[in-house]
Parts: C-alpha cells; structure tokens; sequence
C-alpha cells in the first residue's frame, strides 16, 4: 500500500476523532443550557474549546521546473482545551492543543506525509484601563513530522503578545506580535481592527482569521474571510537520507497556507457553536529554508472546514 493511501484511509478517521472528542467536551455545554445551570457548582473554572477538521482538495506543488509534487490532499485536524481562571493579576488561560496535517504525498516526495503538535497554552489576559487590554501567550511543545522520532529537538516556543484599544463600543484597534525563532523571519509585527459597521455587520480584520460578518438572527451568521496559518517542525534524523537530499535530515520545515472561503456560525446553545465554511486555498508553501529547499504552490484547492467551539 503506497503512503498517500494509508494518509487517505486515516483522514476520515482522523476527523472522527475530532468531532468525538468535541461532542464528548460539549455535553457539558447542551446541561448547562438546559437547566439550572448546575455545572458552576460542579465546574468552577471557566473554559474555552475548539474541535475542527478540514479536508483540502487535490492540488499541487513546485519546486524548480522538474521538481513537482502533483495530486496530493490535506487533512488538517486540531483539538483544544483552555482554561481560564481569573486571578488579580488578569485571566490566566492555561491548557493544550494538538494539531495534525496529514497530506497525501506520494514515496518520492520529499515532503513528509505528517506534521503534527502537541503543545501546552500559557497565558495571560491583562486589563490597563477602561481601553486598553494586553494578551501574551505561549505555545510551548513538540512539533515534529510524526510520533515515531519525538525528541527535545522537535521542542519549540512560539508565542505572541497582542493589545487591544478600545476606541468606542463600535470600534477596536488591535495590535500584535509573533515570534517563533525557527522561522526564517522569526519576529512578525501585525494590526488589524473590529468595527462593527451596522446592527448586523462587523468587520473583523484581525489575523489569523479576518473576515465581515452579517448577523441573520441572535443564532446564525454568516461570513467572508480568510484562514491564515504557518508554524514550523522538525523532520527525523534519516528524513533526508531516505529521499535522496541528506541535508534535510532532522531539518527544520516551515509550513504556511492561506485559505479564503465563506461560511456561517450556528449557536446550537449559549456555550456551543458550530462553524461550516467551504472556499479556495491559493496559497501553501513547503519552506526548508535552512537547507534552501522550498515547495511553493502550483495550483490551488478547494476546502471544506466543520467545527464545534465555544466557552462555559
């Protein structure tokens, strides 16, 4: 049986598992909405949660002229769970996250067929004034290209901090930055803002997720947007060795993509939403930067993306 198609038997699986999981986290949820809101007795923390998977059609990449790596799909499945507890300090958001992409490359690619995080979620939710709100978080974990090889060189801690100013109920301006010291540029400044334009619209340009959205009703809404998404992992010790390039061996990779589409938010309950969203990824790119081999995109995909999330 080729690689690409044990990746593609274990992609229905892998989302599966995601949305098991997250009807499993939400159950809580649906009590809670029904009744005498008993699980703030019982559960006293606060908690964030995401469960999505994403399949991404057929597409190709190119590195140089003959270098192609044609006809390959995407899972990209996440799982995660936060708390956050308020301190005097502001609100603590602690937790982890696990992350996997699954493509379906061919043996001749010399592209790993898995990259995969586990990461815990450290931060802090910090009020200056009545305008001005500050965020740091880190992502300390292993990201790695399988669970065959984890070790403290797939160890990594990309992080940010982002601010807030509230310039009216209607309007926020919002701005960030990214570090990540395995990237090729390791520091990454953005702005962006939330301007709610009308009753039923808001403009919410902030990365990694900017979009316009249009409130049908308190339950459903719908949007326009993008999904920008980059992190980097570490290859095995024989990656090179076995696809005829031996610098890639333990080789640092980093992943980006950018996807564009349109979907709707359903509030299935005050702490349960379902999200669906279909669209175009133009972009996706494969960056060996280290080792001066990168695999840019060679023709787009189309994408589907479902997910349950949401706070109690």
């Amino acid at each position: 049986m080729e690689v690409g198609e044990r990746v593609k038997i274990f992609a229905p699986r892998s989302l599966v598992l995601v949305f098991s999981v997250a009807c499993f986290i939400s159950a809580p949820a649906f009590a809670q909405e029904s009744g005498d809101n008993w699980l703030s007795g019982f559960w006293p923390l606060s908690v964030e949660y995401v469960a999505e998977g994403t399949y991404v059609g057929e597409g190709d990449v190119q590195r140089g002229p003959r270098k192609t790596v044609t006809v390959f799909d995407e899972i990209d499945s996440t799982l995660g769970l936060v708390l956050t507890p308020r301190t005097k300090f502001g609100v603590l958001r602690l937790g982890a996250e696990w992350e996997r992409f699954s493509f379906g490359f061919s043996k001749e690619a010399a592209l790993p067929n898995t990259l995969q995080s586990f990461s815990t979620v450290i931060g802090l939710d910090m009020q200056f004034s009545d305008s001005i709100i500050v965020r740091a978080e880190g992502q300390p974990g292993l990201y790695s290209s399988g669970l065959g090889h984890l070790d403290w060189d797939d160890f990594n801690l990309p992080f940010f901090v982002g601010g807030t100013y509230i310039f009216s109920p209607n309007l926020q301006l919002v701005l960030g930055v990214s570090v990540d010291v395995e990237r090729n540029y390791p520091v990454i400044p953005a702005a962006g803002i939330r301007w709610k334009l009308g009753p039923q619209w808001l403009l919410d340009a902030v990365l990694p997720t900017p979009r316009l959205e249009y409130e049908m009703n308190r339950y459903l809404s719908l949007y326009a947007g993008a999904t920008v998404k980059e992190a980097s992992y570490r290859v095995d010790d024989e990656f090179g060795d076995s696809h005829g390039i031996p610098r890639l061996n333990n080789a640092i990779l980093t992943y980006s993509e950018v996807r564009t589409g349109a979907g709707f938010d359903w509030k299935i309950s005050r702490a349960v939403t379902f999200t669906g969203e279909v669209g175009y990824q133009p972009y996706r790119d494969f960056d060996f930067y280290r080792a001066e081999v990168r695999y840019h995109q060679d023709g787009g995909a189309p994408y589907g993306t479902i997910s349950l999330h949401g706070a109690f």
